[in-house]
């Protein structure tokens, strides 16, 4: 097939748009059926997410190309034409190169190859600096949302959750953090591998983690052996401040709430291991559950956190990961923000108060529990915490991790920022269940 690397790239985002699939999923699959390697599927990759990383910005380029509004469009056409305004503003493609390829791809996909050359021929016409300067938009979260690709919602929600760490006028660093590629980041597991059998340079917080220099993950002997893995720093902080919260008394029964797919569940078990205490991993969704048992996480129970399957005031430590928004990492799922609503995050809350009251029943008198999300949205973060304290007897534990610039919205919280940090935007708060709280039913 004549160039497969640019045609597995629309198939991605074919299969985004169609399937609401995520392009992280999809992209092995895809590379392995055009049988990709190398500097192709590199290309492939890089054609592919950033297409659906800058769609925002590409669509009101496009627009000022068009003769047509965006929505009469066929999609498929505009899938191309994304493709191809990504290579002419974004990636080292020569021009011609770009335009004739695309326009290429577009004779074996659509019936619009001229609509397409017409219209990359006038995207061409100026570099991406230019376009940003000429496209006016008077409204300052407007123009954020265009410039940095976010829907304003977005930009608006971010924008509150740095004003509730007093930190406003980082809101252009934060949106373009959020377009930079994430690198890869290993985490050894303790008791099972040693950081110095990971290749790569040691994470600046974790002691855990190095970021990978090249290569692909599954051709380190330790992640291929289950004794290390993926993950980012940011949740291997959220690991190893669950397991280093003080605690009075016992400390021998662990629990993961909303474990799936089980990076951190594996972490935990590691540490729990090390310390002689035993982790029990639970998923509500039976596929979710799969994914945790492959990470080679042992103890696996399948069921409803938010109605508590266990019995009240088992357990010692409980990490509750809460099911969110995933606003906090927008640099890995790219096509996330283009499918998040605000009423989501609405939906979510409710169910994230449940999950966090719950797990305080679980937890003995005197056990500690760590809530976490992979959002900085204050309504998921600071709305939960205080709402769950308010509502129960949990006492707030101050958390320090000895992250610079990592105070939450809340004294004692913590938030990771991608800006500051280079993770996820995760966020972490540790509640308490009083040692004289009376055993709950």
């Amino acid at each position: 097939m004549k160039d497969p690397a640019r045609r597995a790239a629309l198939d991605v985002l074919v299969a985004v748009r169609t399937d609401d699939a995520y392009a992280n999923l999809v992209l092995p699959h895809v590379l392995a059926k055009y049988e990709l390697s190398g500097r192709d599927a590199g290309f492939a990759t890089e054609l592919a997410s950033g297409t659906l990383r800058q769609q925002g910005t590409y669509d009101a380029i496009l627009a000022a190309c068009l003769d047509r509004p965006l929505a009469r469009v066929q999609a498929k056409v505009l899938d191309v034409l994304r493709l191809g305004a990504h290579q002419i503003l974004s990636m080292r493609v020569p021009t011609f190169a770009a335009i004739d390829a695309t326009v290429e791809l577009a004779k074996q996909s659509t019936n619009a190859s001229g609509l397409v050359n017409a219209v990359l021929r006038k995207v061409a016409a100026r570099e991406l600096d230019e376009w940003l300067a000429v496209l006016v938009i008077d409204d300052p979260l407007d123009r954020a949302a265009m410039v940095h690709s976010h829907p304003r919602w977005v930009v608006e929600a971010l924008r509150q959750s740095l004003q509730g760490v007093g930190a406003s006028s980082e809101l252009d660093a934060l949106l373009t953090a959020d377009n930079l590629a994430p690198q890869v980041t290993l985490v050894a597991r303790p008791g099972r591998s040693e950081v110095d059998e990971l290749p790569g340079e040691r994470t600046a917080y974790s002691p855990f983690g190095v970021v990978l220099e090249s290569g692909s993950p599954s051709a380190v002997d330790a992640v291929r052996e289950k004794r290390a893995g993926v993950q980012d720093e940011g949740s291997q902080l959220v690991a190893l401040a669950l397991a280093d919260a003080p605690l009075v008394g016992r400390d021998e029964l662990w629990l993961d709430i909303c474990a799936g797919p089980g990076g951190k569940a594996a972490l935990l078990e590691a540490l729990a291991d090390v310390r002689g205490a035993v982790l029990v991993a639970n998923e509500r969704q039976l596929h979710r559950a799969g994914l945790v048992a492959a990470h080679g996480v042992r103890r696996v129970v399948a069921g409803d956190g938010a109605s508590a399957p266990f019995a009240a005031g088992t357990f010692d430590r409980l990490l509750v990961d809460a099911p969110c928004s995933g606003l906090g990492a927008l640099r890995r799922r790219p096509e996330a923000r283009w499918r998040k609503k605000p009423a989501d995050i609405a939906e979510l809350v409710p169910l994230q108060e449940r999950l966090l009251t719950a797990a305080l029943r679980l937890v003995r008198p005197g056990g500690v529990v760590l809530y976490a999300t992979c959002s900085p949205v204050a309504d998921e973060t600071r709305g939960v915490v205080e709402s769950v304290l308010t509502s129960t007897a949990a006492e707030l534990v101050p958390i320090d991790l000895g992250v610079p610039d990592s105070a939450g919205p809340i004294p004692g919280t913590v938030q990771l920022w991608p800006h500051r940090h280079g993770t996820d935007a995760m966020f972490m708060a540790l509640l308490q269940r009083p040692l004289t709280d009376r055993p709950l039913d």
